[in-house]
């Protein structure tokens, strides 16, 4: 019964079935699945879309469709680990579009793909200031965060955050990936992030680098000048 309910946990998965996905998920669980099972089962799954999309098999219907899947599961997975007490996602990324962009679909596929990736995320939501995110910062002590921006006039807003993220003494205690649709490379260089991703699959392999100490000198190098 409990591979039953597995197996079509993750065909709703590949289905995009964003109801099926939270029916089977409760389902597994009822059936003695652990949580954590599922969540990598699941991982397996949204990792493999992500990989499709960034060969250009898939497409970003694709991809917006899974993200919604993988969430609808991941409420009913996510509430059972912690009330079973379970940590399995020791890293924390902490994500948001910042001030004066309401763009969601962006960081809602990074969002997605740091959970599948084990990460526990937190995600700020759009039109977020500053100071919310220097605050958010401070409370959740996540190991990454991302700033997204989709227009040419808020761009330049990631920078200002990084700025106010030094004022407020706690620069040195996250590393920063940058990424939207008027982000380049070297504006995230000229910025000071630690790293920039330019679709939501290559922000976990940035991710990943980052925490591994590979990838930050170049951007150390932007923010001092160099």
């Amino acid at each position: 019964m409990t591979e039953d309910s597995l197996q079509k946990l993750q065909k709703a998965m590949a289905e995009y079935d964003a109801e099926g996905t939270a029916r089977w998920a409760r389902q597994a669980l009822q059936d003695g699945l652990g949580p954590v099972e599922a969540m990598q089962m699941l991982t397996i799954t949204i990792q493999g879309i992500g990989d499709a999309f960034g060969r250009g098999e898939l497409f970003l219907p694709d991809l917006v469709m899974a993200g919604e899947a993988m969430k609808s599961a991941s409420t009913v997975l996510e509430a059972a680990i912690k009330a079973g007490g379970i940590s399995h996602q020791a890293r924390t990324l902490l994500i948001g579009t910042v001030a004066g962009d309401i763009h969601d679909i962006g960081k809602s596929l990074v969002a997605t793909m740091f959970i599948g990736a084990g990460f526990r995320v937190v995600d700020l939501g759009i039109d977020v200031p500053r100071a919310r995110f220097v605050d958010a910062v401070r409370e959740h002590r996540p190991a990454l965060l991302g700033l997204s921006a989709l227009l040419s006039t808020t761009a330049l807003e990631q920078g200002r955050v990084i700025e106010a993220l030094k004022e407020g003494g706690l620069r040195q205690q996250v590393l920063v990936i940058v990424g939207g649709g008027a982000v380049s490379q070297e504006l995230a260089r000229r910025m000071g992030a630690d790293g920039y991703a330019a679709n939501a699959a290559e922000a976990v392999t940035v991710g990943e680098r980052l925490l591994r100490g590979i990838g930050r000198q170049d951007a150390a190098e932007a923010q001092h000048g160099s």
